[in-house]
């Protein structure tokens, strides 16, 4: 069964064009906040600040996983096409 487009009527095809290499930058620099914050909570952990040093890797991390949500479904969506299917293809 073909898909339909709701208001042509065409037939159409879903394609996703994603591939690793369009978020392999994001994941390195996520990556690296994380281990960042990490650091920064060990050096507040060594200061004998163990409250400051977890409320500040808690903070970090809540903080930056929407914006890496945000971005991850941004570049998805980006990357999702309607194509017109195979029928329409030979009559236009």
């Amino acid at each position: 069964m073909e898909s339909v487009a709701p208001f042509t009527g065409l037939p159409y095809r879903l394609r996703c064009t994603l591939s690793f290499g369009d978020i392999y930058g994001q994941i390195l620099i996520w990556m690296l906040v994380i281990f960042a914050s990490l650091a920064a909570g060990l050096a507040l952990m060594g200061a004998s600040k163990p409250i400051f040093a977890l409320v500040g890797v808690g903070l970090i991390l809540v903080l930056s996983l929407p914006f890496l949500l945000f971005a991850f479904t941004t570049t998805l969506l980006n990357h999702i096409a309607f194509e017109p299917g195979a029928a329409n293809k030979r009559t236009a």
